[in-house]
C-alpha cells in the first residue's frame, strides 16, 4: 500500500487516483502562516464585505485568542501569520468559525444562490463562499518567519493592486509601521 512521503502514513486512493497526503503537525503554541481563499477566484467579496469579515474575525478571536503577527486581505483570498497560545493547536477550529460567521452574515444580507454551489457542496451543506480547505505552513525559524511576513506585506503589489505595500488599506503593515516595527 502506498505511503505518504512526509510521515509514512497510508495514502488513500479515490476512483480517479490518489488523494493528497494531508497531515497537520500536532504542535502547540506554534507560529503558522495561512492562505485562505474564496471558492470563486477573481471575486472582490472580501474587500467589498470587509466590515463583515472584520466582525467575524473579531468575534472568533475574542472567543479563542491568538497573536496576530500579520494579516493581509486581498479581494479573493487572505494571508495571515498567527502565533497560538501555549498548549493550543486549534487553528482549524478558528478558521472554520471565521468562515462560518462570515458566510452566515453574508447569507443573511444578500441571500445565496444555490446554483453557484457544486453538488458536493450542496450535499455537505456548504454555502459555497469559501474553498473547503486552507493552506497552512508552520514557521520553522526566524528566517522563515521574516520570509512569510514579507510575503504578506508584498502580496498586494505582486497582484498588481498597488505600487507599494503601504498603499494597500487591508494590511497589518499599517499597524507595524505605527508601532515602529517596520522601517519607512
Amino acid at each position: 500500500m502506498p505511503r505518504c512521503p512526509v510521515d509514512g502514513a497510508l495514502t488513500i486512493f479515490r476512483r480517479n487516483g490518489p488523494m493528497s497526503c494531508y497531515r497537520r503537525p500536532k504542535l502547540t503554541g506554534a507560529t503558522v502562516f495561512f492562505t485562505v481563499a474564496l471558492a470563486q477566484r477573481g471575486s472582490t467579496l472580501l474587500v467589498d464585505e470587509m466590515g463583515r469579515l472584520r466582525q467575524s474575525v473579531k468575534q472568533t478571536l475574542q472567543d479563542h485568542p491568538v497573536t496576530v503577527d500579520a494579516w493581509v486581505v486581498l479581494p479573493d483570498h487572505m494571508h495571515a501569520i498567527w502565533t497560538l497560545p501555549a498548549g493550543d493547536r486549534a487553528y482549524g477550529m478558528r478558521w472554520g468559525a471565521i468562515k462560518s460567521r462570515f458566510s452566515r452574515s453574508l447569507k443573511a444580507k444578500v441571500g445565496w444562490n444555490p446554483t453557484l454551489r457544486s453538488a458536493s457542496k450542496v450535499r455537505k451543506g456548504d454555502v459555497g463562499v469559501w474553498q473547503r480547505r486552507f493552506w497552512e505552513h508552520h514557521i520553522r525559524d526566524e528566517a522563515d518567519y521574516r520570509a512569510h511576513l514579507a510575503y504578506c506585506m508584498h502580496d498586494p503589489v505582486r497582484h498588481g493592486l498597488v505600487a507599494k505595500p503601504e498603499d494597500w488599506p487591508f494590511s497589518s503593515i499599517h499597524r507595524e509601521r505605527r508601532l515602529g516595527r517596520l522601517a519607512g
